[in-house]
């Protein structure tokens, strides 16, 4: 066995020690190995609470491969979760996430709705409570591409307005991002955009070969769903579920801006779906064709440009979550 060296947090705050044995090594003991993935506006000093209630060794960032780690934990939002989910899918290992972003929507669709509730799930999982659920996740790729090509998403990805604004809100101050930046980005996106035409099409109940043409015409907004909400707390799919092996897919025809300002407060509620221009249905896959090439986001990141497929990967991410849910 190698000794452990010793980690310091980096933080004002008063130093904790953090022990990580080199090489990935553990003691006789068998202590709980744990890594752990900071986020903008995080910092080791967010991470005492957790390593205060386990007796585990730590290290940061991704481990190289699931042996060196028993789990990992990410300090941030849906943006951060979002970056690192190839990675986190290949590893198959536990991950907790502690809602530290501007966006922190994927965190409570696992009812993670603060830190403390990440705190809890935490002591729950190292006392060996199997509180471990397995998620769907969506998935992204170019038409013809290979099906290991793609990117994934966690919570909603679309084009259109949405994506305009996700553009918008991504330059903001981060301060701001966590106060509504979605809503304050609304009105300048919403200045000058034309609504694209865009040909929605999604697979048969029951084939992967034969599609149905959803939409084929003008649309303001084509969100595709794996979680209720985006935006922090935009309800977009209120139906869409983690693990029900479907995407949720809403489509926002084409409106005058003034009516769509006015339907705007009830997504937040989800229900903008009882509105006549409001297309909401579910599929196993989806293809979205425009005119000339648009932006495609998810999780509020920039991802590709269209025509894009969208598939769900089911049962492709492990998590840990309050309670006693198991895989």
């Amino acid at each position: 066995m190698r000794c452990p060296f010793v980690i310091l947090s980096l933080c004002r705050a008063a130093p904790f020690v953090i022990l990580l044995l080199s090489g990935g090594e553990i003691d006789v003991e068998r202590k709980m190995r744990a890594a752990a993935i900071l986020g903008l506006g995080s910092c080791a000093n967010h991470l005492k609470p957790f390593a205060r209630s386990t007796n585990a060794t730590w290290q940061f960032g991704l481990p190289a491969s699931n042996n060196e780690a028993d789990a990992i934990i990410i300090f941030g939002g849906d943006g951060t979760v979002h970056r690192h989910l190839a990675a986190l899918v290949a590893l198959q290992l536990p991950v907790l996430v502690v809602p530290h972003g501007s966006g922190n929507d994927f965190a409570r669709a696992l009812n993670l709705r603060s830190v403390r509730d990440s705190e809890n799930a935490w002591r729950q999982f190292a006392s060996g409570q199997g509180n471990v659920r397995q998620i769907d996740l969506g998935f992204i790729s170019s038409p013809g591409a290979p099906r290991i090509q793609g990117h994934y998403f966690c919570c909603v990805g679309g084009i259109g307005l949405d994506a305009e604004i996700a553009r918008r809100a991504n330059h903001l101050p981060r301060w701001i991002r966590r106060r509504g930046g979605y809503f304050l980005s609304l009105l300048p996106a919403l200045y000058g955009f034309k609504p694209p035409r865009v040909k929605v099409q999604s697979d048969l109940p029951g084939s992967s070969s034969t599609s149905v043409i959803q939409h084929d015409g003008t649309a303001m907004v084509v969100a595709f769903a794996n979680t209720p909400a985006y935006g922090d707390g935009i309800k977009i799919a209120p139906h869409a579920r983690l693990d029900d092996g479907k995407l949720d897919i809403c489509v926002v025809g084409s409106m005058a801006k003034a009516r769509l300002l006015r339907l705007f407060p009830s997504v937040y509620s989800g229900s903008h779906l009882s509105i006549p221009e409001v297309k909401y249905f579910q599929t196993d896959r989806l293809r979205l064709e425009t005119k000339q090439p648009m932006d495609v986001y998810a999780d509020g990141e920039y991802v590709c440009r269209t025509p894009v497929e969208v598939s769900l990967k089911r049962a492709a991410l492990r998590v840990i979550v309050p309670g006693a849910q198991t895989a």
